[in-house]
Formats: structure tokens, C-alpha cells, sequence
């Protein structure tokens, strides 16, 4: 599976994964046949930990569930060959660790080919998830699948894969680039010495300041099924990098840094939640330790340090997440008893909700849930200064509702644009803020030399429209014969 790109590396298998395991149908030896199914998830986010002959047709699928944590069992990502065209089957997988999830309001899995690159999601009339009286009673999402070529591979996958090593490529390829106002640090070490990478952009006066600046730190993909946190996250940096008016103006005044990828050791295993060692790293950073969550010691450290510059304001803490059963995009934030502090806290939602299309108002909220206690949003508002504002912010791996019976479907590109619209949000709020100044437009060249040529003819545009109108045809002039 060398054309699927970084995401199946073969140097990279997840710990627990099936390795090219072919299903003979049972009584037959010797050579594997056409339509004898091989599956394989021993690549970069690949997981796929057992397989079930049900019939000729039938299979059932088991998510291998993450490393040192058998709760967590949502993502999957496999590779099947050996198909016979026309070859009909079914795949049931059986042991989702969470029910309510967004199969059951019509998300479908995707799919892809080695002749069709492109991902696309499998119709709605071919995915069933339901509960099944063959499996215990448990919800099992079943898929009707054709395969239409016998040398095609066919790669399925939960959502859209982003890998550790497309993350690294993708840096790699910005950096050779050179841009001044650039750069890319080494923050610190995964527990399988993957690199946490920082990226900083901004103008290049302001990454050692010498005078007042103000910061925005945007976290993601702390959980590794939530892919579209790294897209999102990718759309960010790729704004930053334009040559966009608005994007010029916030590097002179303002520094972005982003650590896009919090866990790379449960992205690169397939992990669904944790990292190597089982723990989720967003209930987490209430205890932190240097050896057991080396990440989350790395970057509480770097905002520590953001802190104590005198040149550096912390303005937002943004740490991106996928929702697996709600629709849309959303914000969670924190509750204070202090109302002025309070509506401050909730302008960035307000205008965000102004720019993402799909953002659902009704199911953001801000609270203070003890059981919530781990998570960034909860410790750093609490750790760090009173100005510094910690959001959530909470991107569907389906889609989003543009009426009770519409749904629309994110793309890869719909959350590169979430991305820039997180840009354009962070314009607004330092504008009113009043870190940067609206830009005056520019009236064309001649307007006025044509206003001024209206006034002395005695018309103005809205005279003009009146006098123009069907009710003005219709007016009654005084003294005018009937």
C-alpha cells in the first residue's frame, strides 16, 4: 500500500494490529483465490485487531482498542485486497466502545481506492448501525460494500486521516520555504521520542520583542481520532503564511503559536483517545509529570514561560478538538463569578460564530465541571493569568445541520476553511481589543469628482431610486388633472 501516501508507512504499525491476514473460507488450503479477502492495518494510523469468517459474504471487524486502555474503541482504518469485481460483502464492526456516537444521526464511514484517490463517503442506504441480536444485543455498524476492480486496494477508514507523518512533511515543506516570519521549534520528546513541534508565526521583529505583543497559543490533536483537529489546525497555518491584508496586520501586532500535534505517539499507533501508555492526556493536566506525560510538562512549561516574558501578553489559549456525536462547530468555555470578566470571556464565541459557517450556538456552553477538572480549558484558566481566556473549540467529524432534515458533510477543505475563519475571528477580537486599527477603505479614484457632480445636478442615488419606482409612477402630483 505505497501509493496510500504517509498514512501507511509500513515502518510504523500500530502495536496489536492485523498484519496481511487473508480469509480462506473455512475447508479450503493451499493458495489464496480471488475474492479471498486480505486485510491489513499494520501502517501509520492504521487499526484493525481481529477479523470474524461469518460466511463467504459476511465478516465481522474488531477495533483494536488503544494501547494500555481497553475502553477506548472508536477509530479504524484498514486496507482490504485480494477483491474479485462484483464481489458483495459485509462488514460488521462489532465492539464500538461508544454508542452515541454520530452513526447513529447518519454519519457514514470513507472510503478510497488505489485508482480513486479521492475519499468519499459510503451512501447512507448502504450503512446500517443498529442493534444486533447476533452480537449481544450490542450496536454494530454494518456495510454493504461492492468492490468493482480486482487489482484495486480499498482503504476504510473513520474519518479523514492526518498522520504524524504528514504533520512532518507538512513543516518540512513550509520551512525549506525560508519565510522570515516563520519558525519552527523543537518544544520537546513524545515517551516514543516523537518531536512535540512548536510553530511560531509572526513578523519578524516580534520573535524576540522588544516592546508589548500579544500572543494566541492554539492546541491540537491531543486525541487521535479527532483528525479533523489537525486540518483545522493546518488551515490556520496556511492563512498565516498568506499574503492576506488582514493576516499582515495581525503579524505586526500579534504572535500565533500553534503545537498542532499533542499526541503524536497515539496518532502514529491509531489510537482513538490516549497515548502509548493509555492515558488520556485532556484529563490529565491536573497531574502532570515529566515522565508519564512528558507532552503536557513540555507545553505548561512554554505558557509558564509566556507569562514571565514582560514583553508578551497571553491573550487566547485555543485547544482544537473533533466532537464524535454532535454536529457542527462549537465552543466551550468557563463560568465566572465575576460578570465583567464573563463577557469578555464570551466575545471570541460571539465572533466566531459570525465567521464559521455551521457553528452551532446551542451547543456551546461555559461551565466550571469539576469532572472537567483535567482538561486544558478548566486547569490553564485557573493556572494562568485573569486575562487570559481558554477556549475549547469543537469540530464535528460529520458535518453540520442547515435545517432539521439538511445535513451538510465536512471535506477535507471545509476544515482548512474553519481554519482561516479561527484567523479572521482573532482579527476581530484584537480589533476590539483595540490592538489593531480598522484600515479605512478607500474611496475609487474619481468617486467624489462624481458626488460632487450629482449634488450641484440637484440628484442623489436615493432620489434616483424613487423617482425610478412603480409606487413613484403611481403618486398623485397636487394640481395634476385626474
Amino acid at each position: 500500500m505505497a501509493d496510500y501516501e504517509s498514512d501507511s508507512d509500513e515502518g510504523e504499525a500500530g502495536l496489536g494490529n492485523v498484519t496481511r491476514v487473508i480469509m480462506r473460507p473455512v475447508g479450503h488450503s493451499g493458495k489464496a483465490k480471488k475474492g479471498h479477502l486480505c486485510f491489513d492495518a499494520s501502517f501509520e494510523t492504521g487499526n484493525l485487531g481481529r477479523i470474524d469468517l461469518v460466511c463467504e459474504y459476511e465478516y465481522d471487524l474488531f477495533i483494536r482498542p488503544d494501547t494500555c486502555n481497553p475502553r477506548h474503541r472508536l477509530w479504524f482504518n484498514f486496507v482490504v485486497e485480494n477483491t474479485r469485481q462484483d464481489q458483495n460483502v459485509i462488514f460488521n464492526i462489532v465492539n464500538i466502545s461508544n454508542k452515541n456516537n454520530l452513526f447513529k444521526n447518519g454519519m457514514t464511514p470513507i472510503v478510497r481506492s488505489t485508482s480513486r484517490n479521492a475519499w468519499y463517503r459510503i451512501p447512507i442506504y448502504r450503512v446500517h448501525y443498529h442493534r444486533s441480536v447476533y452480537h449481544d444485543n450490542k450496536y454494530v455498524l454494518s456495510i454493504l460494500f461492492s468492490f468493482d476492480k480486482d487489482d484495486d486496494s480499498y482503504q476504510f477508514s473513520y474519518s479523514y486521516p492526518y498522520s504524524y507523518t504528514r504533520f512532518q512533511n507538512y513543516l518540512s515543506l513550509i520551512e525549506k520555504k525560508k519565510l522570515p516570519y516563520f519558525k519552527r521549534e523543537l518544544l520537546g520528546q513524545s515517551i516514543q521520542n516523537k518531536r512535540l513541534d512548536l510553530v511560531t508565526i509572526t513578523n519578524p521583529k516580534n520573535m524576540k520583542p522588544t516592546e508589548k505583543v500579544h500572543v494566541v497559543v492554539i492546541l491540537g490533536r491531543v486525541h487521535g481520532s479527532e483528525t479533523p483537529s489537525s486540518y483545522v489546525c493546518q488551515g490556520i497555518i496556511e492563512f498565516l503564511i498568506s499574503n492576506h491584508p488582514a493576516v499582515v496586520r495581525l503579524r505586526k501586532k500579534v504572535v500565533f503559536q500553534l503545537i498542532p500535534m499533542m499526541n503524536p505517539d497515539g496518532v502514529t499507533l491509531g489510537n482513538s483517545r490516549t497515548n502509548l501508555l493509555g492515558i488520556d492526556l485532556n484529563r490529565a493536566w491536573h497531574k502532570i509529570s515529566q515522565w508519564v506525560h512528558p507532552i503536557l510538562y513540555a507545553v505548561r512549561n512554554h505558557l509558564t514561560d509566556i507569562e514571565k516574558n514582560e514583553n508578551m501578553e497571553l491573550d487566547l489559549v485555543i485547544d482544537v478538538h473533533a466532537h464524535s456525536s454532535l454536529h457542527g462547530v462549537f465552543t466551550y468555555g468557563n463560568a465566572y463569578d465575576d460578570v465583567y470578566r464573563y463577557e469578555k470571556h464570551i466575545l471570541f464565541p460571539k465572533l466566531l460564530a459570525q465567521h464559521v459557517e455551521g457553528y452551532e450556538q446551542s451547543y456551546s456552553l461555559c461551565n466550571r465541571d469539576i469532572k472537567k477538572c483535567g482538561t486544558s480549558r478548566r486547569f490553564l484558566c485557573q493556572s494562568l493569568k485573569d486575562n487570559v481566556n481558554c477556549y475549547t473549540l469543537f469540530v464535528s467529524q460529520h458535518g453540520f445541520k442547515i435545517s432539521p432534515k439538511t445535513l451538510i458533510p465536512f471535506t477535507e477543505e471545509s476544515f482548512y476553511t474553519i481554519g482561516r475563519c479561527v484567523v479572521l475571528t482573532c482579527s476581530d477580537y484584537f480589533k476590539s481589543k483595540g490592538v489593531l486599527t480598522t484600515q479605512p477603505v478607500a474611496a475609487p479614484r474619481g468617486a467624489k469628482k462624481k458626488r460632487h457632480q450629482k449634488r450641484k445636478n440637484g440628484l442623489c442615488l436615493g432620489q434616483r431610486e424613487e423617482e425610478t419606482s412603480p409606487k413613484a409612477e403611481e403618486r398623485v402630483v397636487p394640481g395634476a388633472a385626474r
